[in-house]
This record gives C-alpha cells, sequence and structure tokens, in this order.
C-alpha cells in the first residue's frame, strides 16, 4: 500500500467526517439560540433544556477537526488560519459569549435574565456569521475579486438561515404543545430563506471557481453527481411537505429534522466532491500540505482510539436524553 497517497485521503475524510457532524450538532443549537428571543419566558427554558445535555459536548467535533487539520495538513493549516485569524477571534469570543450566557441565565433573576438571553442569542448569531464568513472564504480560495467577497457574504448570510431551521426541526420533535406549533411556524418561515440561498449558491459556485464548473458539467460528472442536488431538493420538498401538516406531530416529529440533516450531508459531499484533491483550492494538494508519513501513521493511531469513544459518547448521550425537553435548572 501507498502510505504517502492513502493517508491524506483518510485524515481529509477524517476532517471531513469531523466538520459534517459539528454543523449538524452545533447548528441547531446554535440555531436554538438564535431563535430564543422569538419565546415566551417558559418557553426559554425549555428550548435552553433541549440542548441543555448536548451543546458541550457538540463542540468536540469542532475540536477534532481543528486538530485533525492542524497535525495531518500543517501546511494548509498555515494558510487557512493565517486569511482566518479574524473571524477566527470573532468567532472563539462569540463562544466565550454563549457559554457563560447560558450557564448565567440559569441562575440569574428576573431583572438579569431578559439580558443573558439576549448575550445568549448574540453569541449564537456572532458564530454562525463567522463560520459562513470563514466557509465562504476558503470556498472562494481567499480570492480578492469583488464577486469572491459577494459570495462569502451569501454564505455568511446562509449559514445562520440553515440553523434557524435546523434548530426549529430540532424544537418539533424535541417540544410539544404551543412551543411545538411556534417551532413549525418558525421552520416554515425559515425554509424560503434557506431553499433561496441554498439555490443562489450552488448556482453561483461553479462560476466562482473554474475548477468546480468543470467537475460538476462536464460528462460523464453530470450524469454521475446529478443525484446529489436532486436528492437534497427532494429531501427540502419533503420537509416543506410535513412542516405545512398540523396533523403530523405525534408519529413523524423527527422526520422534519431528519430531512434536513440529510441535505446538509449531501451539501457537505457535494462540497467534498468539488474541492477534492485540495487542501486550499487551487493552492495546495492533500498531499503537497500533508504532514510526513510516520506522523500521520502516528496520529491516526491516536484517533483510531480516540474517535470510537467520541462517536459512543454521542450516541450514548443522546440515546439517555431522549424524549421531550424540560427546563433546565442546576439545583
Amino acid at each position: 500500500m501507498d502510505w504517502a497517497y492513502w493517508l491524506p485521503v483518510v485524515f481529509l475524510g477524517l476532517l471531513g467526517l469531523a466538520m459534517t457532524v459539528y454543523v449538524v450538532l452545533d447548528g441547531f443549537d446554535l440555531g436554538v439560540g438564535m431563535l430564543l428571543p422569538r419565546a415566551k419566558a417558559d418557553e426559554q427554558n425549555v428550548m435552553v433544556g433541549s440542548i441543555g445535555p448536548f451543546w458541550d459536548a457538540n463542540e468536540t467535533w469542532l475540536v477534532l477537526g481543528a486538530g485533525v487539520l492542524f497535525i495531518a495538513f500543517p501546511k494548509a493549516n498555515t494558510l487557512i488560519l493565517g486569511n482566518l485569524y479574524l473571524p477566527v477571534t470573532f468567532m472563539l469570543f462569540a463562544l466565550i459569549v454563549r457559554g457563560a450566557a447560558f450557564d448565567f441565565r440559569v441562575k440569574a433573576d428576573d431583572n438579569h435574565k431578559d439580558l443573558w438571553n439576549i448575550a445568549f442569542m448574540l453569541g449564537s448569531a456572532g458564530m454562525a456569521l463567522t463560520q459562513g464568513w470563514m466557509l465562504g472564504r476558503f470556498i472562494t480560495a481567499f480570492g480578492t475579486e469583488v464577486t469572491d467577497y459577494l459570495f462569502t457574504l451569501g454564505i455568511m448570510a446562509t449559514v445562520p438561515a440553515v440553523y434557524t431551521l435546523l434548530a426549529a426541526c430540532w424544537l418539533i420533535a424535541k417540544t410539544e404543545g404551543e412551543l411545538q406549533q411556534k417551532a413549525r411556524v418558525w421552520a416554515n418561515q425559515a425554509w424560503w430563506p434557506v431553499v433561496g440561498c441554498l439555490l443562489l449558491i450552488s448556482l453561483a459556485t461553479p462560476f466562482i471557481n473554474h475548477g468546480i464548473f468543470e467537475r460538476w458539467f462536464t460528462l460523464p460528472n453530470l450524469l454521475l453527481l446529478a443525484p446529489i442536488p436532486l436528492l437534497s431538493a427532494a429531501c427540502l420538498i419533503r420537509a416543506k411537505m410535513l412542516l405545512r401538516r398540523q396533523n403530523i406531530w405525534q408519529e413523524r416529529t423527527w422526520q422534519p429534522f431528519t430531512l434536513v440533516v440529510m441535505t446538509l450531508v449531501l451539501c457537505a459531499l457535494g462540497l467534498g466532491i468539488s474541492i477534492f484533491p485540495y487542501a486550499v483550492i487551487g493552492q495546495l494538494t492533500i498531499w503537497e500540505s500533508a504532514a510526513s508519513v510516520p506522523t500521520l501513521v502516528v496520529t491516526l493511531i491516536g484517533v483510531s482510539i480516540t474517535v470510537p469513544f467520541i462517536i459512543a459518547y454521542s450516541i450514548f448521550s443522546y440515546w439517555a436524553f431522549r424524549g421531550k425537553a424540560t427546563e433546565l435548572t442546576y439545583g
């Protein structure tokens, strides 16, 4: 086996897995934070309770992805972070604000709880916006043309909308009564911006990067890759059909959330296909940016031990706290 060839591919797959799982798991709890001001006080406590057991552990996947990038692809890490230091700093600041607000709002008296709710919302929105900016800059290969920045702003607007839709569908599954009906309304409202943004970005991306255009719009790739956008569209349309019904909530409450998750997984797959084999589009391939084979072998042994534990813990935590959410309290 050619270890110098296959190890970077394996770590690219692990990096893609970590970031996809992070977007799904942390995406809905960031979305809950952004939706918080739209609910009543007692509903806000239930919303926070729906993410309370998970939100901190969800960020483990972000740490894993950052670690893989740093160790397995050091050259790409230097180039990417060299261009994204400022938004990364803003994201970490938003993360600190959000984490503090999450805990303090539970203990705060009524006079200060609204302040912490606003801080929680702003921290959640700040993380979503900076993640969108970083993704847009990455896809444009850190280009400096006006079109590159306009495209990045489009991605920046899309990520919070996607997280809001994901969160609303999560609340449909985890809550009941009036809050569940409100979540259905929020999901219906978020659906249209998400679909519009995804459609515009999907059409614009091939023209932002000529290599991506050739990857998707030349034969036979056009036919081979067509199922990805078609399945994504089918998932979103089916989710909308379910969200319009008021009589589905007893037995199908998880279906809208599952369909949105499937859409995000397909989008991640499409992005991976678009950029492969580059670690930085048009500048560094994964083999050019990879660490030495001995370093990758040792790292592979480490992640082979840690990643199964992370997966097992994630599955266990979601299983242990299954069912409808209740208010989050600390003793």
